[in-house]
Formats: structure tokens, C-alpha cells, sequence
């Protein structure tokens, strides 16, 4: 039998693995699957088409799979989806997407989420994040593995962060921050890159130097970012480890959007 407590409030239709422990007072809805492992605490709301992985830890006080707090929804069918290995602390509201972009809101897998995030609709998270308490991340942001968010984070819709990227606390974010980069500030700039991250990731000296070098592209030596981005996809041939590095950070560079621009 799956682990429910006599007081929550499971709808017959949703779908929980026999190994789902849900704890008091909490209340999941029709169109809910949880995967094998997860822990649900005391007082959550999990309702809308939302479904979450295996082995993730949902502390007390959640709500997750609320309707975008976006007055064009109108009750499209639209989702929620949240990988494996998650942790998410208290008083967290992930909402579902919205038909105006893809309609989902994904949060991969091995993620530290800490209390009171707001993750808005169509939001994106990649894999190996940690967000401090009260980040607040506005409509279709997208997050890539590794970053990390310090405490009271602020997040514009639709800025992009970067893998590997970190915030510092009480950060402002208006535009997009490539992977790598260290921000700080209202608004936030660029202050240096993670090497001390990257360095307990594994990251050799080769791959290091080629991170170092992209920085000096593109906030040291006042290049345009077309020359930033010209110098930068010339690193593998020296330090050919590099080489996915540099696809990430010219990939990234690729996509900007002129009205943002990238943080400096």
C-alpha cells in the first residue's frame, strides 16, 4: 500500500507508486503521478497535470502545479514535470506552463531547491542546480546544469543563465548570463567566472585555462561580442579539452536575444 496519511486528501484518479509517502493535511489532485521514493510532507498541494519522479523529498507547506499567475491562461491542459533526486524545502511554488511557449514547466534531476522559490510558468531547470531560499525565477527562464542562485535571487522572464553560472545573494537579473560567470549587483554584472566550482567538478587545467580565456573575451579586453565570439571558437586549438566548453559558450552566445544582451 502506498504510505498515505489518513488526513491527506488523494484523489482516486491520481497515480502514486506504492513506495509515495504523503504525509498530513496534504492534497493531490486528479491528473498528479508521483514515481517511486518520493516523499510528500505535511500540507502540500500538488494538483494540475504535474508529475514528479522517483526518489524526490517535498518538504511541508509546497504547491506545485498551481495555473500560471498569467492572465492570458485559460485553462489549457498544460503541465508540470519534475525529474528524479529533487529537494524541495518549504513553502516552494512551481506553477505549470502556458500554451504561449511550451507549455511546460520542467525541473530536471538532482536539483537542492531551498525554501520560499518561486519557479513561474514554462520555466526551465536543468540538472545539479542549488537556488538558494526566495529565488524568484519569472516566467520562461531557463536554467542550465550547475548553476548556482545565492539567496534572493531576482530573475526577469525569459533570461537565460548559463551551465556552471552563479549569483550572487540578493542578485538582479535583467539579462542573460553565459555560462561560467559569477554575477553580483542591482542589476546584476559580471564579476568573475566559477573556477573554484569548476574546479571540484572535475574540470582540468586545460579546460580551466579555456574558461579563463572566454572571460577575458568577453569582459576584459573590450571586444564587440562578435569579436568576443570569434576568439572564443578559436580555443580548442589550444587547449583541445575545451572543446564542449567552448560549443556550450558559442551555443549560448548563438541565441542571445538583442534586447537583453548579456549581463556586464
Amino acid at each position: 500500500m502506498t504510505h498515505i496519511h489518513s488526513t491527506a486528501l488523494v484523489d482516486p484518479q491520481a497515480q502514486l507508486d506504492p513506495s509515495v509517502t504523503v504525509g498530513p493535511y496534504t492534497v493531490i489532485g486528479p491528473h498528479v503521478r508521483i514515481g517511486a521514493g518520493t516523499t510528500v510532507g505535511a500540507h502540500c498541494v500538488i494538483e494540475g497535470r504535474t508529475t514528479i519522479g522517483r526518489d524526490n523529498r517535498i518538504f511541508q507547506f509546497n504547491s506545485l502545479g498551481a495555473i500560471p499567475q498569467d492572465k492570458k491562461y485559460a485553462g489549457e491542459p498544460c503541465e508540470l514535470v519534475i525529474g528524479d533526486r529533487n529537494t524541495i524545502r518549504e513553502f516552494c511554488t512551481f506553477n505549470i506552463g502556458t500554451p504561449g511557449d511550451a507549455g511546460v514547466t520542467r525541473v530536471g534531476d538532482d536539483n537542492w531547491i531551498m525554501a520560499y522559490v518561486h519557479l513561474a510558468h514554462d520555466v526551465q531547470v536543468g540538472h545539479h542546480t542549488i537556488f538558494a531560499n526566495n529565488s524568484q525565477l519569472a516566467g520562461h527562464v531557463h536554467v542550465g546544469d550547475w548553476v548556482i542562485l545565492g539567496g534572493f535571487t531576482v530573475v526577469h522572464q525569459f533570461v537565460r543563465i548559463g551551465a556552471h553560472a552563479m549569483t550572487a545573494m540578493c542578485s538582479l537579473l535583467f539579462a542573460d548570463v553565459p555560462p561560467f560567470v559569477m554575477t553580483q549587483g542591482q542589476p546584476a554584472g559580471a564579476r568573475s567566472m566559477n573556477f573554484e566550482g569548476l574546479k571540484r567538478r572535475g574540470f582540468n587545467a586545460d579546460r580551466i585555462a579555456a574558461v579563463k580565456a572566454m572571460h577575458k573575451a568577453l569582459y576584459r579586453d573590450n571586444l564587440t561580442l562578435e569579436q568576443a565570439q570569434a576568439r572564443i571558437q578559436t580555443l580548442p586549438q589550444q587547449y583541445p579539452d575545451s572543446a564542449p566548453d567552448v560549443a556550450m559558450m558559442a551555443e549560448f552566445l548563438a541565441g542571445l536575444s538583442p534586447q537583453r544582451g548579456i549581463v556586464r
